[in-house]
């Protein structure tokens, strides 16, 4: 249980297990570069292995391929653990994956993932990638069965 216990908020019900959580990019350009307005993404979320094994992230254009979300272990004995930030967010969390496909200078390049559990049971997803070459935002909320992509 601590597993799925973050900042002392239980968030065991974002675990997906064998359904997803599939959006859309936020279309608007000042929030999205490198990648395209119609993009979206599938999430799964192992909220009892946040710490180990948190889940995976795909996107429909390829860029990412149910690539496993890569805990950044430091972060949980920091205070960038408790990230607060906009309303209806009940946790944030942080983690690293690497891309699938090239965005920019290669496949396998790493990016950072910062996940939203929103108040309203759906869940945001950020890409940054440190060149500022990536920025996305994604709405996503539960959906059944596994990601189609």
């Amino acid at each position: 249980m601590a597993g799925s216990l973050v900042g002392c908020r239980d968030v065991s019900r974002f675990t997906t297990s064998g359904d997803h959580y599939e959006g859309s990019v936020v279309p608007a350009d000042f929030v999205r570069i490198g990648i395209g307005a119609d993009t979206k993404a599938c999430l799964t979320i192992d909220a009892n292995r946040l710490q180990e094994a948190p889940g995976t992230f795909s996107t429909d254009d390829g860029r990412f391929r149910a690539v496993p979300l890569r805990s950044i272990a430091p972060i949980w004995h920091d205070p960038l653990s408790t990230l607060s930030f906009g309303e209806g967010r009940l946790e944030n969390l942080i983690y690293g994956a690497a891309a699938s496909s090239p965005f920019d200078s290669g496949a396998g390049e790493d990016v950072l993932v910062v996940i939203s559990l929103m108040q309203a049971r759906d869940v945001e997803v950020r890409l940054i990638h440190p060149r500022g070459d990536l920025f996305a935002v994604f709405d996503l909320q539960r959906a059944p069965g596994s990601c189609s992509y």
